[in-house]
């Protein structure tokens, strides 16, 4: 089966707040689902929000920084490393494996041996497994206050049953040798997560369904001033930008389906909240091939090579006999 319909959603979570952040996004699984979306995608970082009050907050010690940081911290998911009855995606998870869908979803995930942040972004399967945990290599900016850097692992495309979707976090997308690792993984579907998806960050999502000659869900965040803690209103619409405004939306969605000839099969959805459907056939993927195919006939393997190191970065490593 080639034909597919998926689903972006461009609907706010429930800042710093990762039970209810859960619950709303399960009720958003399940929209898509009655919908028919067997693919459902969230964008960047959508547990439990996009720090950007750390590119407004970058001195050195300073008090309010440290008050969000530990906040988002304990509203950050552990992946893996506890027992199933404290894994507290069980309920995404649940949906998953009840309603048959695969989930990708943005987060901030906590490492579970410290106090370290990734940006991530989860691949759940319709077992409700993971099927794939890839974190932002190189956060951008002030966004290195916030998350560590993270390692390839995760740089790969998985099997699904709507096919091999693979992942990158913003400006991932100009880093030329890890999309050139990820095409060469076989990835159908990319899911490009934004936290905004201004005309540049649409310029890569496209340029990348082009390149790779694949189908991108380009995810962008839906959120307002009033979605935020009334407290954290200012320092966050400081982080966004001087022009932010200070009622109403900050993160205007501009989520968008684009086919591997590089043309919108969606458009980018605007202003309002909801889930973005589109409907994509992946024989189109094999007809693009004709005159590119950037791990085949264009890749001139025997000039170029590339290694990648997929191993997980632990730091600490303890060997018992």
């Amino acid at each position: 089966m080639t034909h597919h319909t998926v689903a972006i959603v461009q609907y706010p979570p429930v800042v710093l707040d990762l039970k209810a952040s859960i619950a709303r996004a399960v009720d958003h699984v399940l929209e898509a689902a009655d919908a028919g979306a067997r693919l459902v995608v969230f964008p960047e970082t959508w547990l439990t929000c996009y720090p950007a009050w750390a590119f407004g907050m970058a001195g050195w010690d300073d008090a309010e920084a440290r008050h969000w940081h530990a906040r988002l911290l304990a509203e950050s998911p552990v992946i893996g490393r506890r027992a199933d009855s404290e894994d507290e995606l069980a309920d995404l998870r649940a949906v998953a494996a009840n309603r048959q869908v695969t989930i990708v979803i943005g987060l901030n995930e906590r490492s579970g041996s410290g106090g370290t942040l990734y940006n991530s972004i989860l691949t759940i399967g319709p077992d409700g497994s993971t099927l794939n945990l890839h974190r932002k290599l190189v956060p951008t900016h002030s966004e290195r206050i916030i998350w560590g850097a993270g390692d390839a692992a995760g740089l790969r495309a998985v099997d699904t049953p709507v096919g091999m979707v693979g992942g990158l976090v913003c400006w991932e997308h100009w880093m030329p040798l890890a999309r050139q690792a990820l095409h060469a993984t076989g990835e159908e579907i990319h899911i490009a997560a934004w936290p905004e998806t201004s005309d540049i960050h649409q310029v890569a999502a496209r340029s990348y369904a082009f390149e790779g000659r694949c189908f991108v869900l380009s995810a962008g965040l839906f959120l307002a001033v009033e979605d935020l803690p009334e407290t954290l209103r200012e320092p966050f619409r400081i982080g966004v930008g001087p022009e932010a405004p200070t009622s109403g939306l900050l993160f205007d969605g501009g989520s968008s389906i684009i086919g591997p000839d590089g043309n919108y099969v969606v458009e980018p959805v605007r202003g309002r909240q909801g889930i973005v459907l589109g409907d994509i056939d992946l024989s189109a993927i094999d007809r693009a091939h004709h005159d590119l195919d950037v791990v085949g006939h264009s890749a001139r393997n025997d000039v170029f090579e590339l290694k990648v190191d997929a191993r997980r970065r632990e730091g600490v490593v303890v060997q018992r006999d």
